[in-house]
């Protein structure tokens, strides 16, 4: 009997080996039909593959077809991919012949004396592999787009041209795949976010800078109340840090040695300061602002805190990648006994608002990366305690070696979307270094001084990025207890504004988030407007309405509800207003 899980392994690593070797296929074409680009590096990623290209001429998406079409031809020709492992410095001579230069600086980079080259028909990569047998293994793929890379991500470095692909075992994966993709872009949060009014991104302003429209800031806020409702229930303190705070504590913490490539610095008074990347240093010295006792612990402090970070330009992305952004980013105290429960209360925490937006996900822990801080012991015991409380609890969870937080390990939650992607957002770090540098004590039973163990944790993790993820969730149409606009009121004629504000003013003092449209024009223009800005609730006023003293609702996916009184839609609205899981809802 064959275990269900290699079988998903092995076809796991044939898919990874077609999409690399369609990428080889690419870049023999792209090479052919463009003369004078030079090659790059071409991997395969998930769910497809690119190549990056430096080429003086400029892609455009009408050139995919055509590389397509001779593409196929020379997978028709079924030519063999031929691994060859040649001296690094016969490698450099024949990349020096054909102008590689890129392929050079890669070389020159690489330690190991002998290298491995790829060869299909004329067409030599310098590649670790592996690849398919040949050409005619590929069956079914699709050039997807084509836009601009930094050469090794650095911004410094020359712009090239990245065409981007993907490929499957099967026609019919791809078109799944691809009518996927089209729904993605259905739901862009950036296309939504700018027709929606929600959000804007502004060059003179600055990159990765947001901007948030009235009911963009009013979605935000609502999720904050959410948040810190959640918190205060769970035994948290509601604490504020300062934006900037003195150099030498940056220090102190490591955060310069190993994080100040992502910090802004600036200096006051002859002083040098950072603006914060991360929230900890101002709740260890709330911590450190009195003397402790074991009795007080835990501690749990929680700050929607606003953070800075020096992304580059090149991989700023709407509200997914952004330079400014606030955390619900709280830091946990407690004794080494209490630490196993506080690391259930997180996970439990996450659980619980996870399904209030009805997100699936899964677990990861992230061990001790190369440049980092604190001993092994330390180390070890942290990456126990996150282990040993989701083995104990029954979790699955995957381990991704050295991508730990540099003060320590972590167990990050990948949720999964409406299209099943996956986003990376909550997480819980487990520190045992910086109590240590910073010297936070309590008074234990004995009455001497002990060293408490603090978790970093988010739960939505960044709210720009978490927004993002909900505008293409939900495609934009917001549960009601989440909608900037939950009602609109639609008047047939002129004649109908009193009535219609009458019963606009009573929603309003309900706390209903209601909005009026009580313009001049066709009752079916201001529905249609209503649908494209997803309002949950149209309540449309005419003469029958005003003459029986009711209301005619309709919801967002064009159902016309029975006329009612408003007494009646009240109660509907409120009902429907309750947060999943909780017995409330959140008004203006």
């Amino acid at each position: 009997m064959v275990d269900d899980q290699e079988v998903i392994k092995e076809e796991g690593d044939f898919l990874v080996k077609l999409r690399h070797s369609t990428s080889h296929v690419m870049a023999q074409t792209v090479q052919e039909l463009f003369p004078g680009v030079k090659l790059t590096i071409g991997p395969p990623i998930e769910d497809g593959f690119y190549y990056d290209f430096d080429y003086e001429g400029t892609f455009s998406p009408e050139d995919l077809p055509r590389i397509e079409a001779r593409m196929k031809e020379i997978i028709a020709q079924d030519l063999p991919f031929i691994r060859e492992e040649v001296p690094k410095e016969e490698a450099i001579e024949f990349f020096q012949k054909s102008g590689e230069v890129y392929k050079i600086e890669i070389l020159n980079g690489i330690e190991d004396k002998q290298v491995t080259l790829y060869r299909q028909g004329d067409f030599v990569d310098l590649c670790r592999g592996p690849h398919l047998s040949s050409t005619g293994q590929i069956k079914a793929f699709k050039l997807l787009s084509v836009a601009g890379a930094y050469w090794r991500g650095d911004e410094h470095n020359k712009m090239l041209q990245r065409i981007y692909g993907t490929a499957f075992l099967t026609q019919e994966e791809l078109d799944v795949y691809l009518e996927r993709l089209q729904e993605a872009r259905r739901r862009d949060h950036r296309r939504l976010g700018r027709e929606l009014d929600l959000f804007s991104i502004n060059e003179e302003a600055g990159a990765g800078l947001v901007i948030y429209h009235p009911k963009g800031a009013l979605l935000r806020s609502i999720l904050e109340e959410f948040e810190r409702r959640e918190h205060l229930r769970r035994g948290y303190h509601l604490v504020i840090g300062p934006q900037i705070l003195k150099l030498d504590l940056w220090k102190r913490s490591g955060h310069f040695d190993n994080y100040k490539d992502y910090m802004y610095f600036t200096s006051v008074e002859d002083q040098e300061y950072a603006l914060k990347p991360m929230n900890c240093l101002a709740h260890m010295l709330i911590y450190k602002s009195k003397q402790r006792s074991y009795r007080d612990l835990p501690l749990r402090y929680f700050e929607l805190g606003m953070v800075h970070r020096h992304e580059r330009s090149g991989v700023l992305h709407g509200l997914l990648r952004v330079r400014e952004f606030t955390q619900d980013d709280a830091h946990i105290l407690c004794r080494p006994d209490q630490l196993h429960d506080e690391i259930r209360g997180i996970l439990n925490f996450v659980k619980d608002v996870m399904a209030v937006f009805d997100f699936s996900y899964e677990l990861e822990v992230s061990t001790r990366p190369e440049k980092s801080i604190g001993t092994d012991g330390d180390w070890e015991v942290a990456t126990k305690a996150l282990m040993d409380v989701l083995d104990k609890d029954g979790l699955l969870y995957e381990v991704n070696e050295g991508e730990g937080a540099f003060y320590g390990p972590k167990i990050d939650v990948k949720l999964k979307d409406a299209l099943g992607r996956r986003w990376q957002c909550a997480t819980i770090q487990c520190d045992f270094t910086m109590p240590e540098r910073f010297d936070l004590t309590y008074i234990g039973t004995d009455g001497g001084s002990h060293r408490p163990v603090m978790l970093h944790r988010v739960i939505l993790g960044a709210m720009e990025r978490f927004i993002g993820i909900l505008i293409e969730h939900y495609g934009g149409a917001f549960p009601l207890w989440l909608s900037p606009v939950q009602v609109v009121i639609l008047t047939v004629t002129d004649r109908n504004v009193p009535y219609g504000e009458k019963v606009y003013q009573r929603l309003w003092q309900e706390g209903i988030r209601v909005e009026r449209d009580f313009r001049n024009e066709k009752l079916g223009f201001k529905i249609r407007e209503a649908q494209l800005q997803k309002v949950p609730y149209m309540l449309v006023i005419g003469d029958r309405e005003e003459q029986t003293g009711t209301i005619a609702p309709r919801r967002r996916d064009g159902v016309d509800l029975k006329g009612m009184a408003l007494e009646g839609f009240l109660s509907l609205i409120r009902e429907e207003d309750k947060i999943p899981g909780a017995n409330s809802t959140i008004r203006r």
